[in-house]
């Protein structure tokens, strides 16, 4: 059900100008909504009461006293970040400031099935919770490595996911816990997670998430832009020119996730002579300078800079991030910047900032967090909630 329309000024509207760090103060809120003091006051200590703000230290100075400063309350509940991986979970706890509280690293394997996943996750969410001083998760989200669409929640046609296309994963997470959920593309997650990391100060970027898969995420106006179904940014199709005639599982040759990504790179060394059987093989001989890995790491990023290329001549962004286990190989993002400054037009690259992601492993975590607490925490239903409290 849809959150009810808040009242100007509302609780909810006064949260979400703590929150976001427009105001600091009670002063500061009188002066941004025009209430008087007492008004405000009222409405301040009813957030206090109900845990959603606190009232602590002293701010700077304007010629008098030195005022309270309001902030969000962390309180003892937390909401649930996932990143979830072909082997692994990236499981992170976040405050309603959304810091990260405690964060793991479980291995699970998409082969066993949703329902089977979803659990496993869910049980570490819970025990890492229960570890950390008993919190209490009061939402969980999750981000998959396959194309979502966002009006459904359902995973679209995924490589290397059998049995999971057209499942709604949503609906099964919020089955399981019970919670407020959210699913989200893991690459959509890494940018907002890259995006806040960042401070929000760059409203136009790319992310590109870079291992066994390849994805990309975008940040438009400072918000993620998904098209119409969800799927904008998944560059894995995109056929390259003269590429190898390699089969992908779309049924085309040629694709860039069949030519540059993590696993693609694993097959074409092994079939060159080369004893590796996963990625973090081929990251270790790039280190100790094996030519064959360190060339084929560099051609990736090569293959990958040639499709990011016509993305950011197009979309002129101010970043683009490198995320993912490939963006680790040095060579791999010589291989992109490479191609970027000889395919892309001067005015789009001279002022654009190319670099590894800041936020790290837990970009798709933080950033799911991010988008989850964004809904629960929504002025609109705040108020809801304080109505329902005081009926």
């Amino acid at each position: 059900m849809a959150p009810a329309t808040q009242t100007v000024h509302s609780e909810g509207e006064i949260f979400r100008l703590v929150r976001t760090g427009a105001a600091q103060s009670r002063a500061d809120l009188a002066r941004l909504t025009g209430l008087s003091p007492s008004t405000v006051a009222l409405r301040v200590e009813e957030l206090i009461a109900h845990g959603y703000i606190e009232e602590n230290g002293e701010g700077e100075s304007r010629g008098g006293r030195r005022p309270r400063v309001l902030t969000v309350k962390a309180g003892g509940s937390v909401v649930a970040g996932v990143e979830l991986g072909e082997q692994h979970a990236t499981v992170a706890l976040f405050d309603r400031r959304a810091e990260v509280v405690a964060s793991t690293v479980a291995q699970v394997s998409l082969l066993d099935g949703v329902e089977s996943v979803v659990n496993q996750v869910w049980e570490c969410a819970r025990t890492l919770a229960k570890d950390n001083g008993g919190l209490t998760v009061e939402g969980i989200a999750m981000s998959l490595p396959g194309p979502v669409d966002s009006r459904t929640s359902r995973l679209l046609a995924p490589m290397r996911m059998p049995g999971w296309n057209g499942v709604d994963v949503g609906e099964v997470l919020g089955s399981v816990t019970g919670l407020p959920f959210l699913i989200d593309n893991d690459a959509n997650a890494m940018a907002v997670g890259e995006f806040i990391e960042r401070g929000g100060e760059q409203e136009q970027l790319v992310f590109v998430k870079a291992g066994s898969g390849i994805g990309c995420g975008i940040i438009l106006d400072g918000a993620v832009y998904r098209g119409y179904r969800g799927v904008a940014g998944d560059i894995s199709h995109v056929a390259l020119h003269n590429a190898p005639p390699i089969i992908c599982s779309c049924g085309r040759v040629g694709c860039l996730d069949v030519v540059a990504s993590g696993a693609a790179i694993v097959d074409a060394l092994r079939e060159s002579g080369v004893a590796v059987e996963t990625l973090d093989d081929v990251l270790a001989l790039a280190q100790d300078a094996h030519p064959k890995a360190t060339s084929a790491l560099r051609e990736a990023g090569a293959r990958t800079g040639e499709v990011l290329a016509t993305i950011i001549n197009f979309f002129n962004p101010q970043a683009l991030a490198l995320g993912g286990r490939l963006a680790t190989a040095d060579a791999f993002v010589a291989g992109v910047r490479q191609a970027l400054f000889t395919l892309c037009l001067p005015m789009s690259t001279d002022a654009l900032e190319i670099g590894v992601s800041r936020a790290g492993a837990l970009a798709g975590a933080r950033g799911v967090a991010w988008e989850l607490l964004e809904r629960m925490l929504d002025p609109a239903r705040i108020d809801e909630e304080l109505r329902k409290t005081a009926a």
